[in-house]
């Protein structure tokens, strides 16, 4: 049942989180994943600060190198993001990091390992072969890798409703789980990200994360509280694919995507083109109007923007 929140004033503390918020307010994850094409996944033991990330990358990067990524973030979808083992967060000097990079786009999708025992080893990597989708960088590795945000410092939701998944997934699928910094929407925790897959998810408690691991070890895709695929265009195309594989089952990677997004006149909906399996459809995606909200103790005001399925006909 949603419940609307009152906009009383209440001592912070007394408050609840923003991702509990957000379920209390009955928002839906779907259509908001980030932007992320292709990654740069660095390990980064011990406890983060909440520019820990960009504290790696300045050490790491000389400032034009630091600048191509930048670049190549805002063109390519390039998302770097610092990784770590679920559990006690212990630097070991003596032992390498591991570094994965990769891409998530339909049809080519790849994933590589390689290990650094210095930062400034970054420097020396292809940014623009991770870019491009080349690859040819590590050794391949099959996937997929499941990532859980567990940034607490950047939101405590993150933290505490996100280390039960990633404590869950690596107790089931060793080697494969991994905790991650910062990947946008901390009110959806527990968010978990699937690469190379590239299928981002959201609002999952421990037995949700691992069926979405269990699907997508299978090359599936779980729909529900799925915020998207995040090599999508937009919000919309993401939304739209969703609202597709819930009314038609197909479950597979590659099997619903995108194809065209066209504005509607005078409106604030869009018409995206959706391909399904063998067939066409056309969905009408409107953004919700007015969306509940209601104050969190970690993020002020929450107030998720939604969208809605206004039509869905096939071609």
């Amino acid at each position: 049942m949603t419940a609307q929140l009152s906009d009383t004033a209440a001592p912070p503390a007394a408050l609840p989180g923003c991702a509990t918020v957000a379920r209390m307010l009955g928002a839906s994850p779907a259509g908001t994943a980030a932007d992320m094409r292709c990654w740069l996944l660095i390990e980064q033991p011990g406890p983060w600060t909440a520019d820990a990330l960009e504290k790696l990358l300045d050490e790491a990067f000389p400032a034009e190198r630091r600048e191509l990524l930048e670049n190549l973030r805002r063109s390519h979808g390039l998302r770097p993001l610092l990784i770590r083992r679920p559990g006690k967060h212990q630097r070991d000097p003596e032992r390498p990091r591991s570094v994965y990079v990769g891409g998530g786009e339909p049809g080519n999708r790849w994933l590589e390992r390689l290990e650094i025992r210095d930062l400034s080893e970054l420097a020396e990597l292809d940014l623009q072969a991770v870019a491009d989708g080349a690859g040819g960088l590590g050794t391949r590795v099959r996937g997929p890798l499941f990532l859980v945000c567990t940034h607490g410092t950047k939101d405590m939701c993150c933290a505490v409703l996100g280390r039960p998944l990633a404590s869950t997934l690596d107790t089931n699928h060793p080697g494969r789980a991994w905790e991650v910094s910062h990947v946008g929407g901390d009110r959806w925790a527990g968010n978990l990200l699937v690469v190379p897959d590239g299928f981002l998810h959201g609002q999952l408690n421990p037995a949700e994360a691992a069926l979405v691991a269990k699907s997508a070890l299978r090359g599936q895709v779980e729909p529900e509280q799925l915020r998207g695929r995040t090599s999508a265009p937009t919000a919309w195309s993401q939304f739209a694919e969703i609202a597709i594989r819930r009314q038609t089952s197909l479950s597979g990677l590659d099997d619903v995507v995108a194809v065209r997004e066209e504005p509607l006149p005078e409106s604030d909906a869009r018409v995206v083109t959706v391909r399904g399996g063998d067939d066409f459809y056309s969905v009408t995606v409107r953004r919700r109007s007015a969306p509940p909200r209601g104050e969190s103790r970690c993020a002020g005001l929450v107030q998720p923007a939604g969208y809605v399925t206004e039509n869905i006909a096939q071609l």
